[in-house]
């Protein structure tokens, strides 16, 4: 597994574009919430910590990760913002539950992705136990919402700066 070579909080703050007029909206999942809501404030910290304005974070929340993908559909057409963060958590069970819903919610976010101007960036945890997500939600592995946020500045940088030519 990629992540235990690479904490998901780890990055180079040096690379980091100027934030000052961002905004980001994030859609978190109220299932498993004693991890959507690491992840959140993860993102949301992170996004801050970096210079994104508390007043240009919009948080929505969805009642469970399948809707994660119509919350996100809803902010691109209804707010004005940049990018949308979407964090969920999905842990494997005895039944093909889990792979129904991880694959809906990726075929979901891939299309709004091809679909939209603005980048939606894929914050769902797909993990087999509640320790794997623990571990990155703040835990051993670092956080998935503060890779999440590095990666929609990133990608609001992208799309600003090929728009601009």
């Amino acid at each position: 597994m990629a992540t235990q070579y690479h904490n998901l909080s780890d990055y180079d703050p040096t690379t980091i574009p100027d934030t000052s007029a961002m905004k980001v909206g994030i859609v978190v999942a109220d299932w498993n919430y004693d991890i959507t809501s690491k992840l959140m404030e993860g993102a949301r910290s992170t996004l801050i910590k970096n210079g994104v304005s508390p007043d240009n974070i919009l948080i929505r929340w969805v009642p469970g990760s399948f809707e994660l993908v119509y919350g996100a559909k809803l902010l691109v057409q209804k707010s004005e913002v940049d990018a949308v963060i979407v964090l969920g958590c999905v842990i494997r069970g005895e039944t093909p539950h889990f792979d129904y819903i991880c694959d809906g919610i990726t075929q979901g976010i891939t299309t709004l992705n091809l679909q939209s101007k603005i980048p939606i960036i894929f914050g769902l945890l797909t993990n087999n136990t509640m320790q794997q997500s623990i571990d990155r939600a703040g835990g051993v592995l670092g956080n998935k919402g503060d890779e999440a946020a590095i990666t929609a500045i990133k990608m609001i940088a992208l799309n600003k700066n090929l728009s601009d030519k």
